[in-house]
């Protein structure tokens, strides 16, 4: 019977391919007449560079959200945040009043070793001004990245200095790293920050393990939140850091039925000591396999929101121009069998609006708000329910905190008020505050942002144009206003001298206008608003005196996720009830 069994799906799949391709075989010489066709009498010159790409892009269209086209001239950009690397001078830099800042030499790269400083601006680089409206992201990466070995000259103005410095800098491999963020939560508590799956992730993770084992870790909060995913190859080797041996990790699967397996070796380096993994509705791909392994095997107590539901594996293709196509060919599956992947059958238009739905109906807010039919049930290993049906649903919900928010935070942000405002303190205060905080840890826990630099932060906002009011679009809210009580106001309405008469009326117009305003206002100032731009203010700081990655501790002393993920994970009880103890 068993032989039987196979020799039918051997059967229906060979059909099936066999269907396919005498389909592919008359379309494909359809696709070249035309394109003959065209070239040989179409009336006019054609550029079929433009041509034949517009027709790849929307053929692609048709498959899948994730099968994608990138053109020849955007395929090293595409490919460095993978890759690990890239030529240029070792520098990241913000623009402030279309002036390129300086926020943080590399360590080793090649404007260290040359003399650069966090805090420099560039004015001219080579015999180009650097400066003005003309200057953007591309522009600076167009002039200061290069091919290794290459030379290029920067003129930087530094503090009060009147005199441009000049420096030769040569080019060189710029690292790309994936995790920017680990350290000590407490004693015994390590936490890491992956960013993305990377060919050297795995090795990054690896490192960052053995240095927080050497400063005792025997517990880990592993962070995906915001992670998108990348390599599978990666994301396989640090999700067998965690599980024991011969244990599936991912297996992928296709109608050819050519997937592949991906079990554990048991050589792993943290199979032993409590493990929690921190998702979001950002968390993706490669996030997705890590996280959905470590919940069926019951090694991990996974916390936050439900994840994005990316589970398409692409494979990149090179087209004869040196373009790409990365090009959808299976499904990834977790150990228990569920699929990460999210429905699309809707069309692309609902696919990609999927998460301003959830947003709608409150998923990012109340677990309760989510509901799975018992045919998406899955167990773990020892037992527990699972869902599938798209993403990895957490254990432990942890909802959007959105009393951080403030129109009047974001606004300062767009202006580069609070980076501005950092750069010309740091130029009259970098040397003391090194001196004062040597390390990270004496800033992070002892350095405040005092009530009197605060205000002269919001000062310096005002002057740059940043209002305490909002602005109030008044015809905008009279078109809502009709709209929310058209009723009411058809039944007071009997002659224009009689409604401008009415009190009635001018009770519910005076009304609607307060509590719009109000609530603008409200969303503008909310009650936490201080507290998140003084963390902003203080982290800026922070990326000046020594780097992003150290910088970023500054906001997760505040992040609820954090800050839940460390509670959850030295609570005995909690770790219990899940059954995740090693």
């Amino acid at each position: 019977m068993k032989k039987v069994k196979l020799f039918l799906l051997f059967f229906s799949v060979s059909v099936a391919v066999i269907a396919q391709n005498s389909t592919y075989q008359i379309n494909m010489q359809k696709m070249n007449q035309l394109v003959k066709f065209i070239n040989d009498a179409y009336l006019d010159t054609v550029n079929f560079d433009v041509l034949v790409e517009k027709g790849v892009i929307e053929m692609l269209k048709e498959l899948d959200p994730h099968s994608a086209y990138i053109s020849k001239k955007d395929v090293q950009q595409a490919n460095e945040p993978l890759v690990g690397s890239f030529d240029g001078i070792g520098v990241t830099f913000q623009l402030i009043k279309d002036t390129i800042n300086i926020m943080e030499v590399i360590v080793n790269g090649p404007s260290e070793k040359v003399g650069l400083k966090a805090g420099d601006k560039i004015i001219k680089v080579d015999t180009a001004i650097a400066y003005g409206k003309h200057v953007n992201n591309k522009w600076v990466a167009d002039h200061l990245r290069g091919q290794k070995g290459t030379k290029v000259s920067v003129f930087v103005k530094r503090g009060k200095n009147p005199e441009l410095l000049e420096f030769s800098i040569i080019r060189d491999k710029i690292p790309v790293n994936s995790i920017n963020v680990y350290f000590m939560a407490n004693n015994n508590t390590g936490y890491i920050c992956l960013e993305r799956f990377a060919q050297i992730s795995a090795q990054e993770f690896r490192d960052a393990l053995t240095r927080l084992k050497a400063r005792g870790m025997k517990h880990l909060i592993f962070d995906l939140r915001g992670n998108s995913g990348g390599y599978l190859q990666a994301a396989f080797e640090i999700a067998n850091e965690f599980i024991g041996n011969d244990k599936m990790i991912v297996y992928t699967d296709n109608f050819r039925k050519t997937g592949e397996k991906f079990k554990s070796n048991g050589r792993g380096e943290f199979q032993e000591g409590r493990l929690v993994v921190l998702v979001d509705e950002g968390s993706a791909s490669a996030s997705e396999i890590v996280s959905g392994a470590v919940q069926d095997w019951d090694r991990a107590i996974v916390m936050g929101r439900r994840t994005f539901g990316k589970g398409l594996v692409q494979k990149p293709i090179y087209l004869a121009d040196g373009s790409q196509v990365r090009l959808t060919i299976s499904k990834y599956y977790t150990p228990s069998g569920r699929c990460i992947q999210r429905p699309y059958d809707d069309g692309l238009d609902s696919y990609t609006n999927d998460l301003n739905e959830r947003s709608k109906h409150g998923e990012l807010l109340t677990a309760d708000s989510i509901k799975f039919p018992d045919s998406l049930k899955y167990q773990t290993a020892k037992g527990r329910i699972v869902y599938g049906g798209g993403g990895i649903m957490p254990d432990i919900f942890i909802p959007l905190d959105t009393s951080r928010y403030s129109s009047f935070y974001n606004e300062m942000y767009r202006k580069g008020v609070i980076s501005s405002f950092t750069l010309d303190y740091m130029d009259k205060n970098r040397e003391q505050l090194k001196s004062k905080y040597p390390t990270m840890e004496d800033f992070k826990y002892n350095f405040e942002i005092s009530d009197r630099m605060f205000q002269e932060l919001i000062n310096f906002a005002h002057q740059e144009g940043v209002k305490d009011t909002v602005a109030f679009q008044f015809s905008k809210r009279m078109e809502l206003f009709v709209k929310d009580k058209g009723k009411e106001l058809d039944s007071l309405y009997n002659s224009l001298e009689d409604l401008k008469k009415n009190a009635k009326f001018q009770e519910m117009l005076t009304k609607y206008v307060t509590e719009s305003f109000n609530e603008s206002m409200r969303l503008r100032n909310l009650n936490r608003a201080n507290e998140f731009i003084k963390d902003a203010l203080k982290y800026e700081i922070a990326r000046n005196l020594f780097n992003y990655g150290e910088a970023r501790q500054i906001f997760l002393m505040n992040d609820e996720g954090f800050l839940k993920a460390l509670e959850v994970i030295n609570n005995d009880k909690i770790i219990k009830k899940f059954n995740v103890e090693r």
